[in-house]
Parts: C-alpha cells; structure tokens; sequence
C-alpha cells in the first residue's frame, strides 16, 4: 500500500514517516499543503492518507472534500492540533475514517496507522 503525508510541518511530516514500520506499506509520500496533497494523490492513488486540517493554500477539509468527490476510496487519518469533537465530526463527515490529535506520541501514532490499514484492507485495499 502506498501512504500520503499531508501536514504543513516538514517535523510532523517526518515523524509519521519515521513512525510508519507496517510491511504492507511500500512507498510514501508527502505533501506540505492541499494543493500538492491533490496533486500527488491524483498521481499515486494512495491507498492510506494522513490528513492535517490546517494548513496554507488549501486546508484539509477542503483537500478530504476533493478526494471524496473524487469518487477514491482511499482510508484517511486526520491528524490535528485541532481538539474539538466538531472538527472530529467534520472530518469524518467529509471521508476520514479516524483522527488523531496533535501532540502525539509514537505508540498512538502507530496504533491509529494499523487501525488505517486494516480500515483500507476492509474496503478492498491490497497490500
């Protein structure tokens, strides 16, 4: 499976790369903005995104909008510093199917990527 970074943060971009030790997944990639995010998704068709909220050019809401009237079938987390139960919702209105809150430690971090792969396996996802 392929995996999408989405944060505005190089930091938080690479501490999920660093924390991602799953053998299903085999390339990542990562996006500092909405717009690249789109980008490299149309391009790679990810099977698992990590989803930022707040980010410059186009945020996270409207990038998860884009994806799901895409028609992709893609397993999103949402990963914020945004602590509300209406952000959560949102969210997961908009296509993600799980959110995690910024700061995070490791062993959240790889809890909610294996809850994000067995979401993609579930919808149909290959390794």
């Amino acid at each position: 499976m392929k995996l999408l970074i989405v944060d505005d943060s190089l930091i938080v971009r690479n501490a999920i790369e660093r924390n991602v030790s799953h053998a299903e997944i085999s390339e990542i990639f990562q996006a500092e903005n909405g717009v690249a995010a789109l980008q490299i998704f149309f391009e790679q068709q990810p099977e698992l995104v990590t989803m930022d909220l707040t980010m410059p050019h186009l945020d996270g809401v409207a990038c998860l909008r884009e994806i799901q009237n895409s028609g992709a079938t893609a397993s999103i987390l949402v990963i914020s510093a945004i602590n509300s139960h209406r952000t959560a919702m949102e969210a997961v209105a908009r296509g993600a199917c799980g959110f995690l809150v910024k700061p995070f430690t490791g062993p959240e971090l790889v809890e909610a990527l294996n809850d994000l792969i067995l979401h993609a396996r579930e919808n149909g996802a290959r390794p």
